[in-house]
């Protein structure tokens, strides 16, 4: 490899963006070059213009050995931060990002969250994946990142962002991708989730489009923009994946809030070959076939001893309150009162410190309805409790 050749190759790999120095040092070994060999800098100009364009070398491999490479990466970073290395892999040029989406399974099958397409992915079928909510309560800002350990203590991965906000007699929740870029004009954005006056009705709405049927919402909290479209790569509105219910409690009954969530949770994308031989022993809910389910909070139970009422979290929850909850899918229905499948909890949350909360979801819930669902179940809410 010719020393130009060599030379472009680091400056690539490195990220530099120093140009007006790239290009005096450039211009220097051109001239060196073109003294001694003319043959040889027409043949590195040819490579040099693979590399701008689509990874030169890198883009030439061989598939086999581009794939076992890719494996042996996506095999042995198995847990973040190392895990980067597989979002690297996808980073080098259009051809890596391909082969690399084609061999990174989903999180339903593999049980990890490797680029931000899975954030809007079902979790795991097996166990579910365990994240922590962390609150700001000065700026009203709430963050989700997924767990990296069994500790309450560990900051965990960073993965999507809420800011609190009222409009008028109505409250939203942003949600993005970006901790800091918080708002519905950003690239960063995925979504948002919108509460009547009483803040005890909530509707989900995604930024993008759950099936290629789908219409945006046409009512005045379904829209992105309050003007016109400023982008037609960025649409204008809001499309509807799900609404979150709390029951009133006018007779200030003792108990913990209840609640009705009915959401259209995305496609799981897995095939026959991918089922497991169990899968068709499980119970599931009948809105499998339709694209909705129906879930609602596990009843808990009065403990006489502690005099409050208890629902078993597996120690992933440590402080008693009023917010912690888990939703069982409701089996029928034609009656969200129906009794469901009590043993698999789809969704718990839970208090553990005066800001951090836990998180776990499941199949067929994905994390950014997850955290949507959790974010319903900040404020007070005087009718339902």
């Amino acid at each position: 490899m010719s020393l130009r050749r060599s030379f472009l190759s680091r400056r690539i790999s490195s990220g530099s963006f120093a140009i007006s120095r790239s290009f005096k040092e450039l211009k220097t070994l051109d001239s060196a070059q073109a003294e001694s060999n003319p043959r040889d800098e027409a043949d590195d100009d040819g490579e040099a213009e693979l590399l701008l364009e689509g990874g030169g070398s890198w883009s030439t491999m061989f598939p086999e050995l581009l794939g076992e490479i890719i494996r042996r990466v996506e095999a042995s970073e198995d847990r973040w931060p190392i895990r980067q290395s597989v979002v690297a892999c996808a980073c080098v040029c259009k051809r890596w990002r391909e082969l690399t989406k084609e061999i990174v399974r989903a999180p339903l099958q593999s049980g990890k969250i490797t680029f931000p397409s899975c954030l809007k992915q079902p979790g795991p079928r097996d166990s579910p994946l365990q994240c922590l909510i962390r609150r700001n309560k000065k700026n009203s800002t709430f963050y989700l990142y997924l767990g990296l350990s069994p500790s309450f203590t560990d900051k965990g991965k960073f993965l999507l962002a809420a800011r609190r906000c009222r409009h008028g007699a109505h409250t939203e929740y942003i949600i993005s991708l970006d901790a800091d870029g918080l708002s519905q004009g950003s690239n960063a954005y995925v979504g948002k989730l919108s509460s009547d006056f009483l803040g005890t009705n909530f509707t989900i709405y995604d930024s993008k489009p759950p099936h290629s049927s789908a219409k945006p919402s046409s009512s005045r909290g379904g829209r992105r923009f309050a003007s016109k479209q400023i982008s037609p790569q960025v649409p204008a509105g809001n499309f509807e994946v799900g609404q979150v219910s709390y029951k009133f409690n006018l007779l200030k009954s003792r108990g913990p809030r209840r609640m009705v969530c009915s959401l259209k949770c995305p496609w799981s994308g897995e095939t026959e070959a991918d089922k497991s031989p169990d899968d068709s022993k499980m119970k599931r809910p009948e809105s499998a076939s339709s694209g909705y389910t129906v879930l609602r909070n596990k009843a808990p139970r009065w403990h006489e001893h502690l005099q409050c009422w208890c629902l078993n979290f597996h120690g992933r929850v440590t402080v008693a309150s009023v917010k912690n909850f888990q939703l069982v899918a409701t089996m029928d229905q034609s009656q969200p009162e129906g009794k469901g499948d009590e043993e698999t909890v789809l969704l718990q949350f839970g208090k553990v410190g005066d800001d951090v909360f836990t998180m776990d979801y499941r199949q067929p819930l994905s994390a950014f309805q997850a955290f949507a669902i959790c974010l319903t179940s900040f404020g007070t809410k005087l009718a339902c409790e």
